[in-house]
């Protein structure tokens, strides 16, 4: 959530954020391309506003009227005794009334609190300077590539997809998962399980060497820790799974239950900039996806992530040092991994609500003969502190400490196992269709290739 004095002191940055986001707040308004919905958002949004602070203003009022009366019944004594009963009576019906429409202006006041509040939350974070705009995929700003493309036909055969090449390893078993849980669930089997548990230790290695404290974090959060972080855990475009009578969710990343730890916190600034790291199941509803993006294994329902955060001080230089710092760590791991990738700087239209900025990277995939998504990283700001009301106190040079400020929050994928495995199977794949084990991957797995079926039985 943004802080609201940008509404009443600079509505117009407000209103061309939205535009630039595309992002739309109230669904009547008409589409995020339509003529002056951003500038009609804001002016709703201000009403809303307005309507709350009025309140506040008779709350104000109201107390100075209760005082009066007070005063007053102090100086009946001072009238004539004929007097004073009717004026007396007067003041206790006059106090009365005003305690009453003080209960019920209370209510009202909490009731336009929460409305407002609700609208307002649903504005997305202000955006990078630096970030492209726009709302395509050509708008995204490609920064630079790493590694170099294998050339199949040089080899002397073309490339398979990551199903392709799993299924006839006897890796991935989709019709079982289908069978138990539906369709985008799935068994891995043999080599697979020990590559994806090799994929955690190595990011989570990683993580430790770089000073991140390593979790298993929850596979559950309650509403209102996601609605913190941003996320809508309910209604029709939710993509969160929710457990039936409670007010718990699937997790879909750990981004929500690292975040979701020092959620009502108050931080020293020594203890910054923290940084953890959780490894979790991740669960996903991908409503509405489909086509060659979502076969197999990089869109499913479940799969297992290690998740980078961070908390930094309320600068900008020193969450956008942090920014930087996540990336350079994904891109240790995958050029580690021996993967081609790409950087990408993502386009406003598609940054999600609570980034301020956001990359991806993009790992070359043979199988779809283009690059897909393999991790994010993302600098929030103070958008999920300010809800979830995690501050620190700034030091003093005389050593006195300050008034408390929200941290700002930035998270990172180190590893999404189920991606990185549709990166192995495509770029690792040989012509008699075994798999090269990356060499970091070796001590884990206990292999250097993966050859199938029948040479797992010979060995055996």
């Amino acid at each position: 959530m943004l802080d609201i004095k940008l509404l009443r002191d600079d509505s117009p940055r407000i209103a061309q954020n939205l535009a630039d986001r595309r992002a739309r707040v109230f669904d009547d308004l008409g589409p995020a391309d339509g003529p002056d919905w951003a500038e009609k958002t804001v002016g709703r949004l201000t009403m809303l506003d307005r309507g709350y602070l009025a309140l506040l203003q008779r709350q104000d009022e109201l107390r100075r009227l209760q005082n009066e009366t007070s005063a007053g019944m102090k100086a009946v004594g001072k009238l004539a005794k004929e007097e004073q009963a009717a004026a007396r009576e007067r003041l206790v019906e006059e106090g009365r009334r005003l305690r009453d429409e003080e209960r019920q202006l209370g209510l009202d006041t909490e009731k336009a609190l929460a409305e407002r509040d609700e609208w307002w939350g649903r504005v997305p974070n202000l955006t990078h300077p630096e970030t492209p705009r726009g709302g395509a995929d050509e708008d995204h700003r490609e920064l630079r590539r790493v590694g170099t493309p294998r050339d199949f036909e040089a080899e002397g055969f073309a490339p398979r997809d990551h199903l392709e090449v799993a299924e006839a390893l006897d890796l991935v078993d989709f019709a079982s998962g289908a069978k138990v849980a539906g369709p985008k669930f799935y068994y891995l089997k043999n080599e697979a399980v020990l590559l994806d548990l090799a994929l955690q230790h190595y990011a989570l290695q990683t993580a430790r060497r770089h000073g991140f404290t390593v979790h298993v974090t929850p596979d559950l959060a309650r509403e209102e820790i996601l609605r913190g972080l941003g996320f809508n855990p309910r209604g029709e475009s939710t993509q969160i799974y929710s457990v039936a009578n409670s007010d718990l969710c699937l997790v879909g990343t750990a981004e929500i239950t690292l975040g979701g730890m020092l959620a009502d916190t108050i931080l020293e600034e020594d203890q910054l900039p923290l940084l953890l790291a959780g490894v979790s199941h991740c669960f996903r509803t991908e409503a509405g996806s489909a086509g060659q993006e979502s076969k197999g294994l990089y869109r499913v329902h479940q799969f297992t992530k290690v998740e980078l955060f961070a908390f930094t001080a309320a600068d900008e230089g020193a969450s956008e040092a942090m920014h930087a710092r996540l990336l350079a760590i994904e891109e240790e791991i995958f050029t580690g991994l021996g993967l081609p990738y790409r950087v990408v700087d993502i386009a406003s239209g598609d940054l999600g609500g609570p980034a301020y900025r956001k990359f991806d990277l993009e790992a070359w995939m043979p199988g779809r003969g283009a690059y897909g998504e393999i991790t994010s990283t993302s600098n929030c700001t103070d958008y999920q502190a300010r809800r979830l009301k995690i501050r620190y106190r700034p030091g003093a040079p005389d050593g006195t400490k300050q008034k408390p400020r929200f941290v700002h929050m930035l998270n990172g994928t180190a590893v999404a196992c189920s991606r990185a495995l549709v990166a192995i199977f495509e770029n690792y794949q040989q012509a008699d269709g075994s798999v090269v084990v990356p060499e970091v991957l070796r001590a884990v797995v206990g292999a250097d290739r993966v050859f199938g079926a029948k040479r797992r039985a010979g060995a055996t």
